[in-house]
């Protein structure tokens, strides 16, 4: 009887481990079949031997060519949605809020008022300034929503943070359609970018903004264990041994890189980071040693579908992937904030 109660955890261990492998190999599967659809799918329909030389680089039909066009695309796609998975994931780790994500926290609208700024203002005309100023922008917006939401009784409560960022992307997008009112010219960029959308991919692009999320994935990941002990609370985990304020401002930087880069190049996309890393928990739990990788394959699933189902819908006009995106994560942002009002009673 005591050998069998000693070994028990070792044998749940293991069968977790195994459930969560199972998940990874089948999110990966799912990545693979969107990635295909996304590049077969569209105004023209591609065939499996178009399909096949048209990734070997072939352009001989039209549906080769339609291939090889929507390949850095997809690539875009997938790291812009891996980019704000993960995001999302630390942001509501460091916060210790459900409710936590890039668009609705203000973040989306930091980076965008900064972009805009720069362009305005100081000619900035570059994608690597772009990402540089974006990165700016949302490091600013997260630290003024999280200082705001933190004063008064009880600190920064979940509630308290959203309200904050909510009327502070408001606050930062009126001073956005401020700026643009007078120069209508830079208003007409403006406007497609700021919808979200992955539909003006280029490898060039891709080379630009993958040194970045590679950072800024390597942050996060490296902040699981961090992460793990803050959501136990700051006292308990300086007990443990954590540095909570040197951890929380390392994981956010992470947080903050990716949300810059994807928002410069693919403008201000909401929701994915806060749909994806809820959905993941359910499949493998809290540990962010998991949850931030497999946030990543989620977000990426998610944008990418995304992306096939507005050309879908769409036909030739397609729909940009932010609303379709925002038509997702709004009714999933009521659920959770309805859910957390009936834990708070």
């Amino acid at each position: 009887m005591t050998l069998a109660v000693n070994t028990r955890p070792g044998v749940e261990h293991r069968r977790a481990v195994s459930a969560r492998l199972l998940t990874t190999v089948g999110l990966l599967v799912v990545l693979a079949l969107v990635c295909v659809a996304s590049v077969t799918f569209g105004v023209l329909d591609v065939g499996w031997n178009d399909l096949v030389a048209g990734v070997m680089g072939g352009q001989e039909t039209t549906a080769q060519a339609a291939v090889v066009k929507r390949m850095p695309r997809t690539v875009l796609a997938v790291l812009i949605g891996a980019a704000l998975g993960v995001a999302g994931a630390v942001m509501q780790g460091v916060t210790r809020n459900p409710l936590a994500d890039p668009e609705i926290f203000g973040v989306n609208a930091g980076a965008s008022l900064a972009v805009v700024t720069g362009i305005v203002f100081l000619g900035l005309s570059s994608q690597s300034g772009y990402i540089w100023f974006a990165m700016v922008g949302a490091a600013a917006a997260s630290l003024f929503v999280y200082s705001v939401g933190s004063l008064g009784r009880g600190g920064a409560t979940p509630l308290k943070l959203a309200l904050a960022g909510a009327a502070t992307a408001v606050a930062l997008s009126s001073l956005v359609s401020a700026i643009l009112l007078p120069n209508v010219q830079d208003m007409e960029t403006f406007r497609s970018w700021s919808i979200g959308g992955v539909g003006g991919a280029t490898w060039d692009k891709i080379a630009l903004i993958a040194p970045f999320l590679l950072v800024g994935l390597l942050i996060s990941w490296s902040s699981s264990r961090a992460l793990n002990s803050l959501a136990l609370g700051d006292e308990l985990a300086a007990g443990l041994g954590e540095h909570v304020n040197r951890s929380r401002l390392l994981a956010s930087l992470g947080g903050v890189i990716l949300c810059g880069a994807a928002t410069a190049i693919a403008g201000p996309i909401g929701f994915v980071g806060l749909v994806v890393p809820h959905v993941v928990r359910l499949l493998v739990g809290v540990d962010h040693r998991w949850l931030i990788p497999l946030s990543a394959i989620g977000g990426a699933i998610l944008l990418t579908a995304a992306d096939v189902v507005g050309r879908l819908v769409g036909g030739t006009e397609e729909i940009q992937v932010g609303i379709i995106t925002s038509i997702v994560g709004a009714p999933f942002f009521i659920w959770i904030v309805r859910r957390q009002k009936v834990r708070e009673l």
